[in-house]
């Protein structure tokens, strides 16, 4: 009994001890067992719904739209978030190499959770208080979290849940993607700030340079601002970046991505920060851009949906718009416009300094101008912007005359100023406008398109938007009827005032305001277009009616509405610059017009073409009739209106062109060809009530002309875009009609010729 009592007493420690070890290993084990629940409770979707195969798939991302230029090139984007995705051969190694050595050191290891990781942020971070010891999520878990953001103000249970839900999800993206597509796709969601989403925009943004093309320090850099980018952001905390930039390359030194030496040298560089402003205000072609966006896409988003039926979204979908826009030749163009409008701003201020109404002309009553201006306010988005705020007319109006702090155009760079949103309209109507447009005319591309002076400050499109009367410019198109009738260029016509006789309108006689001294004389058809003597044209005119000019103004592509009257041969229709450098196109492409087209193809996200793009074309005229044409208005600039083109611009090269001035010389316009160029440019004011007092300084030739000069030197003398320089092409079989005028012209040109243009006055 004794003996049975003793050993119980034995082995009552023994059973304390192994319950106690029961209890021990309960306590470590249970956690273990309770987070396998949860996570399986979670992954069953007991507290809430996981993305589904096919939203991994296929993860929502927000891709900018691109446009792109005929030569490769971005000319801009449209975008809720400023991202295209780029693919894994297209990132620096050192970007790679950096992002897993900073971020996630055992990413080709690890199935989505690296559970090292996880125990080091619990017993370092967690029990240890060591906040230097980093944290635990890995590169998949962070894009889980991009892809699947979490809502805000969670409480800490569910924002557990929302972790473990993370985990999940790394796990199947793991399973889903190759570690190498999971990278990219982090580093192309990855929001830089600054409007740089996703390492393309960044690269661009801060260093103007490709994914492909960053330096280790640049990439370090990038990498860097992953931690934190707010904190991180080199245009705000410089220092801060470079200190956290050369973390990121002592990690790539550690993990042996980049050698000792190469790491000492490399932290003693600066940022090298080359920031690119991404705004849509900037950039080359930003008026095409806007009508890309505001019309064309817009209609072609109706017309083409997606396979499901819904609409394409031009800032969300990523799609690629290739446009037949020349980047070269469209900075051409705008610098070309730069250069020539503030030479003649220059001179168009100095004479609003003399003028009691200024910028308005002398004759502008102040009722007119009330009217103009009252018409301009209420064209504005302030005043739209009131208006829908439900502001009486009385508190827009003392709204409209309140001085503010404002930031305002001029040619020297923006002013910073104070005054009313009414003085701000007359300052700006201060400023002419212009457009030019320049197109193959034998492919209809349009190479360049330049809507305005300055886009963020002058949004109105001047080329496709714009109408206005367009002058001498139409005079081809009547004399171009005359020559399909079968006149010849060196047919004499009277130099003599026509007569209209309108019903019920008294008649009308147009005034011969050019080279007065040729009046009363027998011209060649050739001299008059030159000279641009309305007379003759009118002359023509009266020979076959306003209608068949009509028809073949229609044919030849304008679409604006022309009224069949008398007065539309010296150019009162007001037509797009746009339809004008179309129409004359035909003249040059051997009697057949091409439509301008600006894209060429849209492709989604994939590179899969949705659309192709083929301009309309049309037979005119014959061959033999356009080439007439040609040497006609060829006469132009070796004896006419535009020879300032030979003698002051000292373009040698085959061309033919038209001036236009309209009444007041409100308008001023140049029409310029060459064998593979057709261009067109306007000037004048926001109104027509703007504009110079003397015909010198208002006719096209003084006006417009010299854009179309600046850009004709420039992309000449840019071997590179190899544009033919050779003669306009001759039709293959024998003209017949005698083209050279010489012998019938020579008595009446002495003296048109000459040196110097300034008597060569072109005006309605």
């Amino acid at each position: 009994m004794a003996e049975h009592s003793h050993e119980d007493k034995k082995k009552l420690p023994e059973k304390k001890a192994k319950k106690f070890l029961l209890i021990l290993w309960g306590l470590v084990v249970a956690p273990f067992l309770l987070v396998f629940l949860v996570v399986f409770m979670v992954s069953m979707g007991w507290f809430g719904d996981l993305p589904n195969v096919a939203e991994l798939q296929n993860p929502k991302l927000n891709l900018a739209t691109e446009i792109i230029s005929a030569d490769g090139k971005i000319l801009g984007k449209y975008y809720a978030e400023n991202r295209v995705n780029v693919k894994f051969k297209a990132l620096s190694p050192y970007v790679v190499n950096g992002l897993i050595a900073t971020e996630d050191a055992r990413f080709q290891e690890h199935s989505g959770v690296d559970l090292r990781g996880l125990f080091r942020v619990l017993f370092r971070t967690v029990l240890g208080g060591d906040q230097s010891g980093g944290g635990g999520s890995t590169i998949t878990q962070q894009l889980a979290k991009m892809l699947f953001p979490r809502d805000k103000n969670q409480s800490k249970v569910r924002l557990a849940m929302r972790k473990i839900k993370e985990w999940i999800i790394a796990a199947r993206l793991e399973q889903q993607y190759t570690k190498e597509e999971i990278l990219t796709m982090y580093i192309n969601k990855f929001d830089f700030v600054n409007l740089a989403v996703g390492i393309k925009s960044a690269s661009k943004i801060y260093f103007n340079t490709t994914p492909d093309s960053l330096k280790a320090e640049q990439s370090a850099m990038l990498v860097g601002m992953c931690k934190n980018p707010a904190l991180f952001n080199p245009l705000r905390r410089a220092d801060t970046t470079l200190q956290r930039r050369n973390v990121v390359l002592n990690q790539m030194m550690k993990y042996e991505y980049l050698s000792q030496h190469q790491f000492d040298s490399l932290k003693t560089l600066p940022l090298g920060i080359n920031f690119q402003q991404e705004d849509h205000n900037l950039g080359l072609a930003p008026y095409l851009r806007e009508y890309l966006r505001d019309n064309f896409m817009k209609k072609w988003c109706e017309e083409h949906p997606k396979p499901d039926g819904t609409q394409y979204d031009v800032y969300r979908d990523g799609l690629k718009i290739y446009t037949t826009i020349d980047s070269r030749m469209q900075y051409y163009a705008e610098q070309a416009m730069t250069e020539h409008m503030k030479e003649v701003q220059v001179r168009f201020t100095k004479e609003c300094k003399q003028k009691k109404n200024a910028p308005f002309d002398f004759r502008v009553t102040k009722d007119e101008i009330r009217s103009i201006m009252t018409s301009s306010m209420h064209r504005s988005d302030r005043y739209r912007s009131l208006k829908a705020q439900g502001m009486s007319a009385e508190e827009i109006d003392k709204n409209f005359s309140t001085p503010i702090p404002m930031t305002v155009f001029s040619w020297k760079g923006e002013i910073d100023t104070t005054m009313s949103p009414m003085d701000s309209i007359r300052y700006c109507k201060g400023f002419l406008r212009s457009g030019f447009m320049s197109m193959d005319p034998h492919t209809g591309y349009i190479k360049a398109w330049v809507g305005g002076i300055n886009y963020k400050h002058f949004k109105y499109d001047q080329v496709k938007t714009s109408k206005r009367q367009v002058g001498s410019t139409f005079k081809p198109f009547v004399y171009a009827l005359a020559i399909m009738e079968g006149w010849s260029p060196c047919q004499k016509v009277p130099n003599v005032p026509v007569t209209f006789e309108l019903p019920n309108q008294p008649p009308w006689t147009p005034e011969n305001s050019s080279e007065k001294e040729f009046n009363g004389r027998m011209v060649t058809l050739r001299f008059a277009l030159a000279l641009s003597i309305n007379w003759v044209t009118a002359y023509i005119m009266k020979q076959f009616g306003p209608e068949p000019v009509v028809q073949l103004a229609h044919r030849l592509g304008i679409t604006s509405e022309i009224e069949p009257v008398p007065a539309i041969c010296l150019g009162t229709a007001e037509i797009s610059l746009y339809e004008m450098v179309g129409a004359m196109t035909t003249f040059a492409n051997k009697g057949t017009r091409v439509d301008p087209i600006f894209v060429t193809r849209i492709e989604d996200k994939n590179g899969r073409v949705l659309s192709d793009f083929r301009p309309h074309t049309e037979e005119v005229m014959d061959e033999e009739k356009a080439y007439i044409m040609i040497q006609l208005m060829k006469g132009v600039v070796q004896h006419g209106t535009g020879i300032r083109l030979r003698y002051k611009y000292k373009l040698m090269q085959p061309m033919a062109g038209k001036t236009g001035t309209t009444q007041n010389h409100s308008d001023g316009w140049f029409m310029g060809i060459t064998p593979n160029l057709v261009s067109g440019c306007w000037v004048g004011g926001e109104d027509r009530s703007i504009h110079f007092s003397s015909l010198d300084e208002g006719q096209g030739a003084a006006m417009a002309l010299p854009i179309f000069a600046y850009y004709m030197q420039k992309v000449y003398a840019d071997k590179k875009l190899n544009l033919y320089q050779g003669e306009f092409e001759k039709p293959a079989k024998k003209i017949s009609v005698e083209l050279d005028c010489d012998k019938y012209d020579k008595e009446t040109e002495q003296g048109a010729g000459g040196e110097s243009d300034k008597n060569l006055n072109d005006d309605f």
